[in-house]
């Protein structure tokens, strides 16, 4: 273990065993919610209400690292402590082989979302959670669902899953074949056996959902809602670094040219 201390931070550079030290993951997980998820590091943020466990953390850290280096605890300790306001970096000292984690995930309906770990990870429950905690609605230690009824939320939960490699995990997200559908339209709420039907009312009220605005809105609110939506979900935006994204972006995007073109014209 290595500890620096520059004039922006601590900076830990270790091995996972550390990472996974009963003291260490206490500090972390008492952080999930101010806590920043990268390849090989977690950077924790000061939190006014954890000053306490702060202190506690940099005692400890400091015996571990005094231990292994046989110097005085009590000098290094009250160096660690004049920083006590910047955040900490936890850096992961090898280039280990990726560890593949596997998630699945299942729509309910367009309003709920199903996370499912194979196993339990801690690291990777915990990033879920530090990215969709407004959202969550319930979990436990291999699961969270995830209410996802406004674009904010869907928004929220795409940018998590364009994250996948945190620390040394890579996670590979799977989902069935309705997980799109179900997710980022209506279709599924029609009946196809009413195809024939000319239901005129009830296609329009379909395009007002998609824009997600009231039957009867004004073109004016129709036109922002448009905008700050298109703009959310443009297939440009993630084309280099989430490739893989790009058809679940570009079929929202279609569908809300549709209906935007559609109500404007009505």
């Amino acid at each position: 273990m290595e500890i620096v201390l520059r004039n922006n931070l601590i900076l830990i550079t270790t091995e996972f065993d550390t990472l996974n030290a009963p003291w260490m993951r206490e500090f972390l997980h008492h952080h999930t919610r101010g806590m920043l998820f990268l390849p090989k590091a977690v950077l924790v943020f000061r939190n006014e209400t954890l000053t306490q466990v702060r202190e506690e953390f940099l005692s400890q850290l400091s015996q571990h690292h005094a231990a292994k280096h046989d110097f005085s605890h009590e000098f290094f300790l009250r160096s660690m402590l004049k920083y006590g306001n910047q955040p900490i970096k936890i850096e992961l000292n090898k280039l280990q082989e990726p560890q593949n984690i596997k998630v699945n995930l299942y729509a309910y309906d367009k309003d709920t979302v199903l996370i499912t770990l194979e196993r339990p990870n801690s690291w990777v429950i915990n990033y879920l959670r530090s990215q969709l905690e407004v959202y969550v609605e319930r979990g436990t230690d291999v699961s969270l669902v995830v209410d996802v009824s406004d674009y904010r939320a869907k928004a929220r939960l795409e940018r998590a899953l364009n994250k996948r490699h945190i620390l040394h995990y890579q996670i590979n997200y799977t989902y069935d074949n309705h997980f799109i559908s179900k997710l980022y339209s209506d279709f599924a709420s029609y009946s196809f056996g009413n195809l024939f039907e000319e239901d005129e009312d009830r296609e329009m009220g379909y395009f007002y959902t998609i824009l997600e605005c009231p039957i009867g809105a004004s073109q004016d609110a129709l036109r922002k809602s448009y905008k700050k939506l298109a703009k959310a979900y443009h297939p440009d935006k993630i084309e280099h670094e989430s490739p893989y994204m790009i058809k679940h972006y570009t079929q929202k995007f279609q569908l809300l040219q549709e209906a935007y073109s559609a109500l404007r014209a009505s």
